[in-house]
């Protein structure tokens, strides 16, 4: 079973401890749909590219690219579920708070335990997120963002690079399903909208 490992690969280089700008982003967002699209990467097989209409996205918005304050809170090791029977073990290890569009808002961060092992992944951090635009605007799967670890207790994400899971387009991977405390009150009109072949 496929997992996400290409796309964390592909997002961590985009992800820096500075904010990238519009232009920047589409340029991100461009190379994404070249990956989705070619047949040497191997993400999509010949009848699902053929299927594949494009993606879509919000608007780029400078307000979502927001400062948070990150709390230290190492939990155990534990079971994530995923769209298969497959447990891939993640534990957390903090949580942001911010305020955004009125509300103040909360969001568990994770590291893929296995990853962790690896020189290249030591520092990825994984927030999986569902808001009140899944299952309308957005995959109702839940999104993704992808985060290195930062220094300090103010840290900086970017909900323009929040982007579905490789399960919006295929049955055929095994997607982590966000846990239920990750599921904000507001709508988060940034990143990636349901793919167009939806």
């Amino acid at each position: 079973m496929k997992t996400l490992i290409t796309l964390i690969a592909i997002l961590l280089l985009t992800n820096s401890l500075g904010q990238l700008s519009e232009s920047e982003v589409v340029t991100k967002r461009n190379e994404h749909a070249e990956e989705l699209n070619s047949i040497k990467k191997g993400i999509l097989n010949q009848e699902e590219i053929t299927k594949f209409k494009g993606l879509d996205y919000f608007s780029f918005d400078a307000t979502y690219q927001i400062e948070v304050k990150y709390v230290r809170n190492k939990g155990p090791k534990f079971e994530m579920a995923t769209s298969t029977d497959r447990k891939p073990i993640y534990r957390q290890i903090g949580f942001i708070e911010f305020e955004l569009n009125g509300s103040t808002e909360s969001l568990n961060v994770y590291q893929n335990v296995e990853l962790s092992k690896s020189k290249e992944y030591k520092n990825y951090l994984f927030i999986p997120f569902r808001d009140k635009t899944s299952g309308n605007e957005t995959y109702g799967g839940g999104r993704y963002l992808d985060i290195e670890k930062q220094k300090g207790k103010v840290w900086k994400i970017d909900f323009n690079l929040a982007y579905n899971p490789y399960c919006a387009y295929s049955y055929r991977y095994s997607c982590p399903i966000p846990p239920k405390e990750n599921t904000l009150n507001i709508k988060i009109e940034a990143g990636e909208k349901v793919p167009h072949s939806h």
